[in-house]
């Protein structure tokens, strides 16, 4: 299966190294700037193999890939995606999908009527600790849920924000719940029934005046099944990352998933005593080099089996518009101080310029 990469910055060597360990094509690179693609070359031995582009669209066009992955800054992602799509080319978009609902309602539907695959590239999903809180969720072990809560404790520095421009910009990025917690919060959302009621949400730029985006952000969600969410995620944590963290609480039972990705179950306790806590919190308990953690060569594996066997994979482009759906309620409901029921409709980042006085 043919491979090409869109996007040679932060994420890209995860993308790379996936695709490498499921023994894809790889045929083809792009980015406007040349050295990040010669900069990954060496780090993978890439060789003259892969070609080098700077421009995506002829990219396709020559090289016809069968699957593109699109790591950009997230403000490209749906352009590109389209791109890809009217072309039949299947495509895993780095998270979030897009950063409007009308963006993210067009891959959908394109993706439909062309009949080619999308992933949205939430990875944690694949975590094995976060698998096996699924498995629980599945076989009803937590009996009536009654709330989960998703914390996303970390420090991005002003060196972070200069590495790339368009960080914390509301055109091409949003700012902590857009970009650091995402993944996070599709875990909360996925876990808790997905269905949502109403949101209300507060954010603020507490310590980062030089971005136009929030370092923190705080809500409460209702869920259709009567649960409940909260959701706290910041940048602004001293000296250095925190935590992630993932709480489910039910009748049944209780849950925490912690460590840098949610790799590590640190509280596992069910009335069915079905298996030992102390025996599953030593399974479950991985020691990823970042916080990008293990998920994207088990993601890719699924997307390629998606494609072969032709079904939708494990993340598609509807859980990719979920999540994002999730952070622009918290969004408006912040910036207009009303509660904001569901479905959200017409909802972007951009609508939020200004919103801090930047």
């Amino acid at each position: 299966m043919k491979f090409a990469l869109i996007g040679c910055g932060r994420i890209s060597p995860n993308h790379i190294a996936a695709a490498q360990a499921n023994e894809l094509d790889f045929i083809a690179m792009c980015d406007i700037d040349e050295s990040c693609m010669e900069d990954k070359a060496l780090k993978f031995r890439l060789g003259n193999n892969v070609k080098r582009y700077t421009d995506y669209i002829f990219m396709l066009e020559e090289e016809k890939p069968d699957l593109v992955s699109i790591c950009t800054e997230s403000g490209k992602h749906a352009a590109i995606a389209l791109e890809c799509i009217k072309r039949g080319v299947n495509c895993i978009i780095e998270k979030p999908i897009a950063l409007s609902i009308k963006d993210a309602d067009a891959i959908i539907s394109a993706a439909i009527k062309e009949h080619v695959k999308v992933c949205a590239c939430h990875q944690n999903r694949f975590n094995r600790s976060v698998q096996i809180i699924r498995e629980a969720i599945d076989m009803n072990r937590f009996g009536r849920l009654f709330y989960g809560t998703a914390h996303v404790r970390w420090c991005r520095d002003h060196e972070y924000y200069d590495r790339a421009s368009w960080r914390g910009t509301w055109e091409q990025d949003g700012g902590a719940l857009m970009n650091q917690c995402i993944h996070n919060i599709d875990l909360l959302r996925w876990m808790m029934g997905s269905e949502i009621d109403e949101v209300v949400g507060m954010t603020d730029r507490l310590s980062h005046p030089y971005i136009e985006a929030e370092d923190l952000g705080i809500a409460l969600i209702k869920f259709k099944n009567g649960s409940y969410g909260i959701v706290e995620g910041t940048t602004d944590v001293y000296p250095k990352n925190l935590e992630e963290t993932l709480y489910i609480f039910g009748e049944k039972g209780t849950v925490k998933a912690g460590g840098q990705s949610v790799n590590v179950i640190e509280e596992w306790n069910f009335s069915d005593m079905l298996d030992d806590p102390v025996a599953v919190k030593e399974r479950f308990h991985e020691n990823p080099p970042s916080v990008y953690g293990f998920g994207h060569k088990p993601l890719y594996a699924d997307m390629i089996h998606a494609i072969k066997q032709d079904r939708q994979p494990y993340v598609n482009a509807v859980e990719g518009k979920k999540a994002l759906e999730l952070v622009l309620a918290i969004y408006k409901s912040a910036a207009t101080g009303e509660i904001i029921k569901f479905p959200l409709k017409d909802c972007a980042t951009i609508d939020f310029r200004g919103r801090f006085g930047k």
